[in-house]
């Protein structure tokens, strides 16, 4: 990640299930979330909206924890 970790949220708008909603996470979230559609050959909206059908809770935080166990993961292997 090449971001800092004073880096603030950005807002950014992405399509879940047709409909556009706005999203804001830090800049080092956005990257990942970039690298890993790219690592699974999905779009960065594809994969948003994969973890939004699974999500409980607000969806920045379902996508900052599903970063959080992707890179635990990976660092586990």
């Amino acid at each position: 990640m090449s971001s800092t970790p004073r880096d603030g949220p950005v807002k950014r708008s992405v399509r879940i299930a047709g409909h556009a909603t706005s999203v804001s996470l830090e800049p080092a979230f956005w990257e990942e979330l970039r690298r890993i559609a790219a690592d699974e050959g999905v779009s960065l909206a594809s994969l948003v909206s994969d973890i939004d059908a699974d999500r409980t809770g607000n969806l920045s935080s379902a996508l900052r924890l599903f970063v959080l166990e992707r890179l635990k993961a990976e660092r586990a292997t």
